[in-house]
């Protein structure tokens, strides 16, 4: 007994949560249907659900005029609206022309309604992946994040719609030819049609429970297949390096036969789910057409009514027929929204304070003040550096590796909020100020420069909302880029390549550097900006950097020590401590940690030449 307690708890926990979660996802959709100050809105919706119920009410009315028809051609009964067997069978017609009719009105009515929502929640989905962290997003699968929001977006008008247009509308439809059969008929009518829905219902909900896991199952399946296709095309050049493409193709293969086997899974189970459909529902049509057959033998029907109540099941049938994907439906896009409002509601580990204030740069000084910061809480990257750039001056950071070298570009930048300890900017806590004006002062030229997928011109006016051909080009000469540019067919406008693979590393990082010089910050911070060039290459890319720099504060975090020579002051950083801090002579001549790697360096150099 334990042990089956044991094993059904997880189950039925599991249960309740997606049900917790499903009524959060309506309660999250439901503005949407209904926004506030959005009149518009209120009034299509209004106006759907009116041509929703004028079309429920024609269509309940249609069969009757099929039985006229039927008894005025037998000569039975007395027909309706007192119009012969033509003028029945014309506005027969008319009531399917009027059903269909509004129910195209009702979808058209609602359309902006879905797509307005679609679009909102896009835009929020988007713009809070943006706020959330650098933490967040380096732990995060590119590829499997994008399925879940494209996945989440699409469900969003689907749950509107179905719900709003399919639930409701079949309820009201049942109930209506429900209480219709029960008033021309007798109670077994009744009975027959409520038994059939109610076991219907009962087996399509519980089959579907069940087909829903294995849904579950295979969009899992699905998200890692496409991780690892992006996964393996991002890393193309690697592939390539390590001729891997059998084994990157048999990594593929095997996530795509989970995927399959999966699918056949979801494919068997609706077989099942049909046959058991269509078996309830031919049982109870038998079971109400034999009823009627004896009264029409009976002669308290006519052959009218025997048609009728044929009618009647079968367009009952078809909307039932329909719930069962309906359910499915809502039910998968409850899962997929709920994995997207899941990560709308992943808080942003950086956040501006309430009374956060723009960043007022007079002079571009900056402070560390005993600041510390781990990555993880049990691991300190940076153990009490205090520092001081003045403005106007370049200071360089150099230290082994692992030193926490460019944790303090990251802090700078507030990827993330210092642990312990303050930052500053002329003598301003960056945690009081806006991230938007924190990040207008700052501009970054980092080690591997990442471009657009676009031209050139974009990528370089990236720096800077609405710049002008001309800026462009300035830029791009001040960065000894514009003679490159211009000698290639296409100019300004050549495309890059998915994360700029057509340029080479210089050009890459000339791209980088005048994109920065577009944004003109007067804090600039050079993240190790040469360390993956070659030494000619790094000398002219040297003399862009030092004309990006005149004017302005720029910390400069380098791993060649060359480079950084000219500085006003080099700050050692050996464990996440300041060991040294001087003038690159002064460093030098005391003999410490940064003469030891000058020298080494120097030694290497020589060895390679």
């Amino acid at each position: 007994m334990m042990r089956r307690l044991a094993h059904t708890a997880p189950a039925d926990q599991t249960a309740s949560s997606e049900r917790r979660s499903g009524l959060r996802t309506l309660r999250r959709v439901a503005p949407y249907l209904w926004p506030e100050g959005e009149g518009w809105v209120k009034r299509r919706v209004v106006a759907a659900l009116a041509m929703l119920v004028l079309a429920k009410l024609i269509a309940v009315y249609t069969p009757i005029l099929y039985k006229g028809a039927v008894d005025a051609l037998a000569g039975e009964g007395v027909p309706p609206l007192a119009l012969g067997a033509v003028g029945l069978t014309v506005a027969y017609g008319v009531a399917r022309m009027l059903t269909v009719g509004f129910q195209q009105l009702r979808d058209a009515l609602f359309a902006p309604v879905g797509q307005r929502a679609l679009r909102a929640l896009a835009l929020e989905t988007f713009r809070h992946i943006h706020r959330l962290s650098m933490r967040y997003h380096i732990t995060r699968k590119t590829g499997g994040l994008s399925r879940i929001i494209e996945r989440g977006v699409k469900g969003v008008e689907f749950l509107l719609r179905f719900m709003l247009f399919s639930i409701g509308p079949l309820i009201l439809e049942l109930v209506l030819v429900a209480a219709i059969l029960m008033y021309l008929f007798d109670v077994w009518y009744l009975a027959v049609v409520v038994g059939t829905i109610a076991l219907y219902i009962w087996f399509t909900f519980a089959v579907t429970e069940w087909r829903v896991k294995l849904r579950r199952e295979m969009n899992d399946q699905d998200t890692e297949a496409n991780q690892r296709a992006i996964d393996s095309l991002l890393n193309f050049e690697t592939v390539k390096y390590f001729g891997a493409e059998d084994r990157e193709a048999r990594r593929y293969d095997q996530s795509m036969q989970a995927y399959a086997r999966a699918a056949l899974k979801t494919s068997y189970s609706l077989a099942f789910l049909n046959f058991g459909q269509s078996f309830l529902i031919t049982c109870g049509l038998i079971g109400v057409m034999v009823l009627a057959a004896l009264g029409v033998q009976r002669g308290d029907l006519t052959v009218g009514d025997f048609v009728m109540v044929n009618a009647y099941m079968i367009q009952i049938t078809v909307p039932l027929n329909f719930l069962g994907t309906v359910y499915r439906e809502i039910r998968q896009a409850l899962v997929d929204m709920g994995e997207m409002f899941d990560l709308l509601e992943q808080p942003a580990e950086v956040s501006d304070k309430p009374d956060a204030a723009p960043l007022k740069v007079s002079g571009g000084e900056i402070t560390l003040t005993d600041v510390r910061f781990g990555y993880e809480a049990d691991r300190e990257i940076l153990k009490g550096v205090t520092l001081s750039v003045p403005a106007g001056q370049t200071v360089a950071i150099v230290g082994a590796t692992g030193s926490g070298k460019s944790t303090i570009g990251r802090l700078l930048f507030r990827f993330y909020d210092v642990t312990g300890g303050a930052l500053c900017i002329d003598g301003q806590d960056i945690r009081d100020v806006t991230q938007t004006s924190l990040h207008d002062a700052i501009g970054v030229v980092p080690q591997d420069t990442v471009l657009f997928n676009d031209t050139i011109r974009y990528n370089i006016a990236y720096g800077r909302e609405n710049a002008t051909q001309a800026d462009v080009e300035a830029v791009a000469r001040a960065a000894q880029i514009h003679d490159f540019i211009a000698s290639l067919p296409e100019g300004y406008d050549t495309k890059v390549g998915e994360r700029g693979l057509k340029l080479s590393g210089g050009e890459k990082q000339r791209v980088g550097i005048a994109r920065t010089l577009l944004k003109n910050p007067p804090i600039l911070l050079l993240d190790e900006a040469t360390s993956a060039l070659d030494t000619e290459t790094e000398q002219e890319i040297k003399e862009a950097l030092a004309l990006a720099g005149e004017g302005r504060t720029v910390i400069t975090i380098a791993h060649r020590l060359s480079t950084i020579a000219e500085a006003d002051k080099i700050v050692v950083l050996e464990k996440g401590e300041i060991v040294e801090q001087g003038t690159h002579d002064a460093l030098l001549s005391r003999g410490g940690r940064y003469a030891q790697l000058w020298t080494r360096q120097q030694a290497g150099e020589d060895e390679a030449a």
